[in-house]
């Protein structure tokens, strides 16, 4: 029963912090945090929910899509050479969303989330032929990343933010290994794959 549990727990753990989740909040804490709290809220709905529309929707209905064309199931196509595909699917979706909210005249740090985001993407995809990185370690890794360049660019006092991206990040890589998708070696490529990624694309763009 315990081990029921616990298995069950990490599976929702990690439908919940998806990869796919890292722009939207990374915008929702950037909003909350700094100046853009000030922006009206249909405003930043409307954002929110155009970052999810690009980061999240598309690419889960295009995976989707290709895993049941194949016929594979999800753990069938977290196979290292059954994720490129994927992988230029989601590149795809988020630099379409970078482009039009560059189109939109949106707020240059929200561009930088899209664009860290995407970088993380680009380099896990670059990696992917050599080694097999965990995207859930590296969403996390890059939202810690995110909050940390935020933190130095606006400076502002985010160490409450940074311990809780912290602490999720162990929370999702337990779930990953629980579930045996990953070895921890994978897990912490991903991490440090997606914290230099989104550190250094926010801290430059």
């Amino acid at each position: 029963m315990t081990n029921r549990f616990i298995l069950i727990t990490a599976q929702v753990i990690s439908v919940i912090f998806s990869p796919f989740y890292l722009p939207v909040l990374a915008v929702a804490v950037l909003i909350c945090f700094s100046y853009l709290r000030y922006l009206p809220w249909s405003f930043s709905a409307h954002v929110l929910l155009l970052i999810y529309v690009f980061t999240v929707l598309l690419p889960r209905i295009g995976i989707f899509t290709y895993r049941k064309i194949n016929g594979w199931t999800r753990h069938q196509l977290s196979r290292r050479e059954r994720r490129i595909v994927p992988y230029i699917l989601s590149i795809t979706s988020y630099a379409a969303l970078f482009y039009l909210m560059g189109q939109l005249r949106m707020p240059r740090f929200m561009l930088s989330i899209v664009a860290g985001a995407l970088v993380v993407q680009v380099v896990c995809a670059l990696v992917n032929p050599l080694f097999k990185v965990s995207t859930h370690a590296a969403a996390s890794g890059g939202l810690t990343g995110a909050i940390m360049a935020f933190s130095f660019l606006l400076n502002v006092e985010l160490t409450t933010m940074l311990c809780l991206s912290v602490l999720l990040s162990g929370v999702v890589c337990t779930a990953r290994l629980v579930l045996r998708q990953h070895s921890l070696g994978e897990l912490f490529l991903g991490v440090v794959v997606g914290w230099i990624s989104a550190f250094f694309a926010i801290l430059f763009l």
